[in-house]
């Protein structure tokens, strides 16, 4: 059975955290996701910001990001630290990938989900922005994410056991 495409655009961008949520993820290639634009405003678990793909319908906004090939078995391991049903519902999109359209399924915040006022961990924005710097996305990109406005994250013990993850990276092999 084929492995379906999944499209990251945030923190599943680093390598690492991706590989430990998903361990059959083989990198396929860049994307962009036109009509969407990159928002940290879905309330994560932890009660900070977390990325959302959002939808604009406008062509000029584009979320760029990168489609792997997961195992279907994995893809519930995803959903799971996804908060599927509760933070993010898993949809159908279409995004450009090495010049081709491509199906694919990512993940958006679910309507009740989103707060604008709030910002992300420094941890969770170095998982995005180290990711995005590893995949080669266009640097005027990374550079709109060096400049969001993050916290730091007061639980000791979640930010080193996430700052130990964000820091080392494993590249992924082409599928």
């Amino acid at each position: 059975m084929a492995r379906p495409y999944y499209f990251a655009y945030g923190s599943n961008l680093h390598p690492l955290r991706l590989r430990l949520r998903t361990p059959s993820a083989r990198l396929f290639g860049r994307a962009q996701l036109r009509g969407h634009r990159l928002r940290f405003h879905k309330r994560g678990r932890d009660g900070s910001a977390k990325c959302d793909a959002w939808r604009t319908g406008r062509s000029e906004d584009v979320v760029h990001g990168v489609v792997y090939r997961v195992a279907r078995r994995d893809r519930l391991d995803l959903d799971r630290a996804e908060d599927l049903g509760r933070g993010y519902d898993r949809v159908r999109r279409w995004v450009s990938v090495n010049g081709r359209t491509r199906a694919v399924f990512t993940y958006v915040a679910r309507p009740e989900a989103i707060v604008d006022d709030l910002m992300p961990f420094d941890w969770y924005l170095g998982y995005v922005l180290r990711g995005a710097r590893h995949q080669g996305l266009p640097g005027a990109y990374v550079s709109g994410l060096d400049r969001v406005e993050s916290l730091r994250d007061e639980d000791g013990g979640r930010r080193r056991r996430n700052r130990r993850v964000m820091l080392r990276s494993r590249p992924f092999r082409r599928r």
